[in-house]
């Protein structure tokens, strides 16, 4: 009587169970359980944020020093070099 095709049924079983699922999972991810859960790992994320700039910003700030400390070695260093070729020219 009826010409009903396994295969058929069987993908709208899936359909089926995949709607019910969505259904259920939207109910569950907009619950306020879920919300406090979002919540939290927003703050956590925050935390991480705010600490990574700080460390961020010690780092830009010792590299600072350091470039200035090269900066003033280098310089020394010329002058050195400066005087040394003096010498060496005014011994010939």
């Amino acid at each position: 009587m009826f010409n009903i095709d396994k295969n058929k049924v069987k993908h709208a079983n899936l359909f089926a169970a995949g709607l019910a699922l969505g259904t259920v999972g939207l109910k569950v991810l907009t619950s306020k359980d879920a919300k406090k859960v979002y919540a939290n790992v927003v703050a956590a994320g925050i935390r991480a944020k705010d600490s990574i700039m700080q460390t961020a910003e010690k780092v830009q700030a010792s590299s600072g020093s350091i470039l200035a400390d090269a900066q003033e070695i280098n310089e020394k260093r010329r002058q050195d070099e400066a005087l040394f070729e003096e010498e060496e020219s005014d011994e010939k």
